[in-house]
Formats: structure tokens, sequence, C-alpha cells
């Protein structure tokens, strides 16, 4: 199975986090850097470095914090997003005014590291399940402000996005269902309400569950932390009555169980855990001399 690609959101909604992000850092001004140089900026030239072996992802991301600083900064990428890099590698180049260099520095490399353990994660997820036809998919457990970034992160790993936010899709979880008094009295409420063309996805437990979402034609149905054999029966259900309608597992889906349950026959697999789960990658940031 080939790859998504990965779309990088538009820096109208990026730039003021990360304007954001460098007043949180910056304070009233970097004292180090306007301390050394309190007449202007040298140009200078650096190197990013990866120091642990890993996926690359926020590179473009990195370029524009630096730019929101000064233009005049280019921040050149050695390798293309999505590719694996081996320890002591150069992943980028950077020449510009030395002040905008050291004082974008911290916000750029944290951002980096961040979206680049999470890519490097989601890859090796991802290669479980490459010669099945699975795809992996995102949640929404993300860190609050960094949702947009993380998933981009994720689509770099090889993931597919599942809904940004509340509005994307209709999505009747327990306690929905629980509050509403069934699975069949929520889409009514919903179906009464929501905007064409939602997609309306229901979250099951049990195959009773199953047969009453295929009753009121829902679009997706997630199979929630089922056990494997009830899983493939929920499948078969599920084809013989409508073989358009996509089929997700989700709940405690790990790297050790990932494999167990693409071989059910699902569509997507939903996780939370290369977000949740991974560290950050290890880069640095190296003036030439």
């Amino acid at each position: 199975m080939q790859l998504p690609q990965a779309f990088l959101p538009p820096f109208l909604l990026l730039d003021p986090q990360l304007q954001s992000w460098l007043v949180e850092d910056m304070g009233r001004g970097d004292r180090t850097t306007q301390a050394i140089f309190p007449t202007g900026s040298q140009t200078r030239q650096a190197a990013w470095i990866v120091k642990e072996a890993g996926i690359i992802a926020g590179l473009p991301i990195a370029a524009r914090v630096f730019q929101l600083l000064n233009p005049e900064v280019e921040l050149t990428p050695t390798v293309p997003e999505g590719q694996w890099c081996d320890l002591g590698q150069v992943v980028a180049t950077l020449v510009g005014p030395l002040d905008a260099l050291l004082t974008g520095e911290r916000v750029a490399l944290n951002l980096a590291m961040r979206l680049s353990g999470i890519a490097t994660l989601t890859r090796q997820y991802v290669e479980q399940i490459l010669d099945l036809p699975t795809q992996l998919v995102d949640t929404r457990k993300t860190t609050p402000g960094l949702r947009l970034l993380e998933k981009y992160a994720s689509q770099v790993g090889g993931a597919v996005n599942h809904r940004m936010g509340l509005d994307d899709a209709v999505m009747i979880k327990d306690n929905h269902i629980a509050a509403a008094g069934g699975i069949g009295a929520a889409i009514a409420h919903i179906r009464a309400r929501i905007p064409y063309p939602l997609a309306i996805e229901v979250e099951t437990e049990t195959l009773a569950q199953v047969a009453e979402a295929l009753t009121h034609r829902v679009d997706i149905i997630m199979l929630d932390n089922m056990p494997l054999a009830q899983m493939q029966q929920a499948v078969q259900m599920i084809r013989q009555h409508n073989p358009n309608i996509k089929i997700e597992a989700s709940g405690n889906i790990t790297l050790p169980t990932l494999r167990a349950v693409a071989t059910t026959g699902v569509g997507y697999i939903s996780t939370s855990a290369p977000v949740t789960r991974s560290t950050w990658l290890d880069l640095s940031m190296k003036l030439y001399p």
C-alpha cells in the first residue's frame, strides 16, 4: 500500500500560533543575543543535525518560525519530509542574520523534534500493516494548541487523519448512546439536525449494537474494544449487510496488537498511541565556523 500524501496546513492558520510561541520564549527580548550583538547582526550559516535515527518532520514549519523573525533567513532541507535519517545526518542548512538564527533556534527545534517523534512512531505502526488493505488513523487525543501540527506529523508518518474536530463529522460514542437512550434514538435526533453531507459514525461494543447501527444505515461503524473473534463476526455481519459501510477498529490498540486487528478485515484502525506515546527525536543546530 502506498503511503498517503501529507498536506501542510496553511500558514494563515499557523502563523498566529507560531508568533505566540515565539513571544512566549522571547518575552521582552533575547537578552543574551542582544547583549552580544548590540549593533546589529552578521550573516551566518548553520546546520541542523539528527542526534538519533528517525523520520524527519516539521522542516517547513521550522523555516516559517525563522522567517517570522526575519524574512532573510533561508532554511533549506537536505532531506524530504518523511524520510528516515541516520544519527549525525544533516537534515537542513540555514543562512541568515545571526540574531534571528539564535533567537528562533529553540522554538523551531522544539516543534521539529516533537513532530519528528510522532512521525517516527507512526511509521513503525504503518509498516506493521503496509501489506494489508487497512489504514492507520489518528485520533483527537492531541496536545491542546498543537492539533494541526501533530496531525500533520501523523500524515508524514503515513497515517490518515480522522476528524480534526467535533464539527468534521458525527461520531456517536458510548456516552451519547447512553444519554440519548440508544443508538436509534441518537441517530433520529442527529438526522433531523445536522447539515448535509456530514457522515455519521457510531461506536459499537457488542454485536447487538452493530446490528442496530446497520438497521439505521450509518456510514461508518467503529468496533470498540472488541475481542478479535467478536470483531471478525462483526466485520462479516457488516459486509453481508452492506459492503459499502466503512469499518473502523479502536480501543487500546498498540504496536504488538495492531497486525492481528488488521487481519480481521477492518478498513481502518484508529489509535492515539503514535501521538500520546511518542518521544521527541533529538535534533541540534550547529553554527558553521
